[in-house]
């Protein structure tokens, strides 16, 4: 697994530079990994590796917008530096335009034509689009492409 080696690889280097949440940062990305291995019960697949970490950078949008909510830029500050981090271990995501010219391909090959049929689109588009896609930006373009806009 070649994320899991670039971890490992990447933590020794951190550990060694005392880069203090590079490490944290690397190591709750191992653990998030080790408990999703656990929870499958076996190796994870590079695609299903690269699945944590996006959930992971998600977790940490929503922690940035909470603390920037309640006044704590100090913590806002902290997990945008992780963000950062985590998504130096993502491919490149594709942009909203290879994201609309996949769900129309996805909808006219299905031929879905009602929003009814957003399950099997979505499943298609994220399956074609890979790990690094913004499943929220693809469920908004497909949304609007299946109602007619």
């Amino acid at each position: 697994m070649a994320l899991k080696q670039q971890l490992d690889g990447d933590l020794k280097d951190a550990m060694r530079a005392r880069e203090r949440l590079r490490v944290e940062t690397i190591r709750s990305i191992r653990g998030a990994l080790k408990n999703k291995e656990i929870e499958t019960g076996g190796e994870l697949a590079e695609e299903d590796a690269l699945r944590v970490v996006r959930t992971l950078v998600k977790q940490r949008e929503e922690a940035i917008e909470r603390f920037r909510e309640a006044g704590r830029d100090e913590l806002a500050d902290k997990e945008t530096a992780e963000r950062e981090i985590l998504l130096g271990y993502l491919p490149p995501a594709p942009d909203a335009a290879a994201i609309e010219a996949t769900v129309a391909a996805v909808i006219a090959e299905l031929g879905a034509s009602s929003p009814k049929e957003m399950g099997r689109v979505m499943k298609e588009a994220l399956g074609r689009l890979g790990p690094a896609a913004d499943g929220k930006l693809v469920s908004e373009t497909a949304k609007r492409l299946l109602a007619g806009g």
